[in-house]
């Protein structure tokens, strides 16, 4: 099948490069030139693992295209997806739909036939109905359906969360568009993938409540370590406890400095915005919003309590800055809630991230930035973990004593053991660990 993706950021080069290793002939969409270009030239604009091979081989086996020029690529297509960006609008916090809704009237002119029009962005429940109502007004004749595909793609995981997924789900009431998003996804059906049909609406809530969900989960389990804290329990051991009931699951249950990225954030913000507007409030959703960013700005109180209250001309070593590891996504990261406290405590703060210090340098000033993880602590007061990055969970110890000019460790992902710590010397601290 032919198919069109309006849009070449994280949802949309990754979808469009796995649609076309599944043999479809994909052309991919977008208005900024100097990005078509590098991505003609081979350059992936984001850090995905395998993304830039995955690209390589469908440009080189054509079947994958990129263009300024959407005329073509939306006539020619069978499907065409748009997924451009919905951040969070100022002021209110709403989703911002008028990207979508400016495809929208693009895709309408410009198509060609019987076309499937799909919302891959993520969007508030009534949105498809909005686009559908654009496209008809600007092309009262049209033949086409718009039907709702949410992504459920994990930064760090994407290309196997798309070839793999646990579900995939679509919305729709037209069979011709069933049948059109059947064969889109027919390679997942060799590996029996669950493809959930439901209504529009349906469908456009789900990825919502999903996001929402897993925020409860982290937010919970962060409130428990505070707990664990307090009265001398381990929170690693109550995640593991309550996770191995299979009612609960033992996902999102790592206590750490709070959730961020691309999608929590925003998609919590908005779908308490959404209940709100249809006078129907999701007031679980709600405080976990108001917890979440309070508690990214306590973890620089937890450093400067681990420093003996103060860190005025004090130097730390912060290791990681995006929000997770295997991206470099700086996007809510706590990161850079704690280490603007930290440098407004008085304090010098050397940083060091694998892949994303060229995101982190738009974001922050004052701080300095290090080649490596060891420039980044030495001398330092502290070694403060803020990323879990997988080469940071296998660090030299006897160097990062050596490197320090102290001995504290504050490990904010609980990546190492108290005990071995302890045993080497160090005065570390974990969050909800004794």
């Amino acid at each position: 099948m032919r198919v069109a993706m309006i849009g070449t950021g994280y949802v949309g080069l990754v979808s469009g490069a796995c649609f076309a290793d599944f043999g479809h002939v994909v052309t991919c969409v977008d208005k900024d030139a100097s990005k078509i270009e590098r991505l003609k030239e081979g350059e992936i604009p984001i850090f995905e693992p395998g993304l830039d091979d995955l690209v390589a081989q469908n440009v080189s086996a054509g079947r994958l295209h990129f263009t300024t020029e959407a005329k073509d690529a939306i006539a020619d297509a069978d499907a065409v997806f748009i997924a451009v960006g919905t951040p969070s609008r100022r002021g209110d916090g709403h989703a911002d739909l008028s990207y979508v809704y400016a495809a929208a009237e693009e895709i309408a002119s410009l198509m060609d036939g019987f076309t499937v029009v799909v919302t891959k962005s993520t969007v508030p429940v009534g949105t498809g109905d909005e686009v559908e109502a654009i496209i008809r007004k600007t092309r009262p004749d049209a033949d086409f359906a718009v039907v709702s595909n949410p992504e459920f793609l994990r930064e760090g995981a994407a290309i196997k969360d798309f070839k793999i997924p646990d579900r995939v789900v679509v919305g729709t009431d037209s069979e011709r568009a069933r049948e059109v998003m059947r064969e889109l996804y027919r390679p997942l059906f060799l590996n029996e993938t669950p493809i959930l049909f439901t209504s529009r609406r349906t469908s456009e809530l789900i990825k919502y409540a999903a996001n929402a969900f897993l925020a409860v989960k982290i937010t919970f389990i962060n409130e428990m370590a505070d707990l664990c804290e307090a009265v001398g329990a381990n929170v690693q051991e109550v995640s593991r406890g309550i996770g191995l009931d299979g009612r609960i699951g033992r996902k999102f249950l790592n206590a750490g400095p709070g959730y961020g990225g691309s999608c929590f954030p925003k998609d919590t913000l908005a779908l308490t915005k959404t209940a709100n507007d249809y006078k129907s409030p999701v007031r679980i959703v709600d405080t976990v919003v108001e917890v979440n960013a309070a508690r990214k700005k306590a973890m620089a109180d937890k450093v400067i309590k681990a420093m003996g209250g103060d860190v005025k001309g004090k130097t730390i070593g912060v290791l990681g800055l995006a929000f997770k590891p295997n991206t470099d996504d700086m996007r809510d990261a706590p990161s850079l809630d704690i280490i603007p406290a930290l440098i407004a405590a008085g304090a010098t703060v050397k940083a060091y991230d694998p892949e994303s210090m060229h995101e982190a340098q738009k974001m922050m000033t004052g701080l300095d930035y290090a080649d490596n993880a060891y420039a980044a602590i030495d001398g330092a007061d502290a070694m403060v973990i803020i990323t879990e990055w997988d080469q940071f969970r296998a660090l030299d110890l006897d160097r990062v004593k050596d490197a320090l000019s102290s001995d504290i460790v504050v490990d904010l992902r609980n990546i190492y053991s108290p005990e071995d710590m302890a045993r080497r010397g160090f005065k570390y601290i974990s969050v909800g660990r004794p």
